[in-house]
């Protein structure tokens, strides 16, 4: 098992029938070597060789975003762009005063946290983004808050104490009616959060956060998309645009007669859509073939890749689709669909189980018991489509 499957460690198979949406869940020590996921060392090269600018780098505190000139200073280049130069002297003042340090989507920026991210997105079949948090005081960056989506947290080095008062609207989302209200006074629990800890939150949660035990501490949090009835009822709409009612305009200058009777028109689509016991598999597969989260450049192959054995293919999402047609086989990813012979669905289906990983064009090859050349042709179409990457074998 890897150290960084964070599915395994969390309960692959009792975990989304038992925990999943439902309640939060500690899991101390889960992983062995936490440092597999990242390090101080990582952190302090991608400040030193990145520019990042805020929201995605930032300091937090009480709240607040502090602003960039209390810690970088801006340069002029020679083409009269500016960009802020980090002043790591001035960061650490700001650090030690309190401030937490954030960084968003750092799984697009370290390997390991984006293999991390993956794995959960082929086991949950949603989108993840990972962000991390860096402390140094028992001030808090956010104060009680909640999120509007679930995350599962990583404990990679130090201690932070989380205190968790629970929900106070069920499943409150970004765009919502109403305000959750305001959280109790006591919490439910209390749990410090050691290296190599998970912790799983439901979205809504109220919690706290501080690194209130007398050391630093770095984590990482993986915010996990969410599907919601809204976004089903939005996608059914679109879908039923091939109905004729859900495309002629409504009738609000007739008679209420006329307008009762579209109405049960609509209605009767909409009930006959939401009856077929196959809807939310549909919805799930066109969220995940739309998935485009970690595109990435096959250079030096700007045109055919070439058949070499040794080069590493793998996939760009972790949400790809195979499935058997009558003439052949469909593959959907990264928003295109193709239909393929049958003598490609071994190649793609040994492309998905993969996943995070990649797969030599040689393997690929000897697993559909094709050429080398027939292997390349597959997966130089499946580059010009965005879904696949190709790493290794200059000449």
């Amino acid at each position: 098992m890897s150290p960084l499957n964070l599915a395994e460690h969390l309960g692959r198979d009792e975990f989304p029938a038992q925990v999943y949406h439902r309640h939060h869940l500690h899991v101390p020590g889960a992983l062995p070597a936490p440092g597999d996921l990242i390090t101080w060392d990582d952190l302090n090269a991608m400040l030193a060789t990145h520019r990042l600018d805020p929201p995605r780098f930032r300091l937090s505190m009480d709240g607040e975003m502090l602003p960039q000139h209390r810690y970088s200073a801006p340069v002029t280049t020679r083409r009269h762009s500016v960009w802020q130069r980090l002043h790591p002297a001035e960061l650490h003042e700001r650090l030690a005063e309190g401030a937490s340090l954030v960084i968003d989507a750092v799984d697009e920026l370290h390997p390991a946290v984006g293999r991390a991210a993956m794995e959960l997105e082929q086991w949950l079949r949603t989108g993840v983004q990972a962000n991390l948090y860096a402390s140094w005081t028992a001030r808090e960056g956010f104060g009680v808050h909640w999120d509007d989506h679930d995350v599962v947290v990583a404990q990679v080095d130090g201690s932070k104490r989380w205190k968790i008062f629970g929900p106070t609207r069920t499943a409150p989302m970004y765009k919502d009616m109403e305000e959750p209200e305001d959280p109790p006074e006591k919490p439910l629990t209390e749990i410090v959060m050691r290296p190599g800890d998970l912790l799983y939150l439901p979205r809504g949660w109220w919690h706290s956060v501080a690194a209130s035990e007398g050391e630093h501490s770095l984590h990482l949090t993986f915010g996990l998309r969410s599907a919601t009835g809204a976004q089903l009822l939005s996608w059914l709409a679109d879908d039923l645009r091939r109905q004729e009612v859900l495309r002629l305009d409504l009738p609000v200058h007739a008679p209420p007669e006329e307008q009762a009777d579209y109405l049960e028109r609509l209605k009767k689509e909409v009930v006959d859509a939401l009856e077929d016991p196959d809807v939310m598999a549909r919805y799930v597969a066109v969220r995940d073939a739309e998935d485009v989260t970690r595109m990435r450049p096959s250079l030096p192959y700007v045109g055919s890749v070439p058949a070499f054995p040794e080069l590493r293919v793998r996939l760009t999402t972790a949400r790809a689709h195979c499935e058997d047609a009558d003439d052949g086989v469909t593959f959907r990813a990264c928003g295109n669909e193709w239909d393929m012979a049958p003598e490609a669905a071994p190649l793609l289906r040994r492309l998905i189980t993969a996943v995070p990983d990649a797969v030599t064009l040689g393997e690929l090859a000897a697993t559909s018991q094709v050429s080398l050349e027939d292997a390349a042709g597959v997966i130089t179409e499946l580059v010009h489509g965005q879904a696949v990457a190709v790493e290794g074998g200059y000449a």
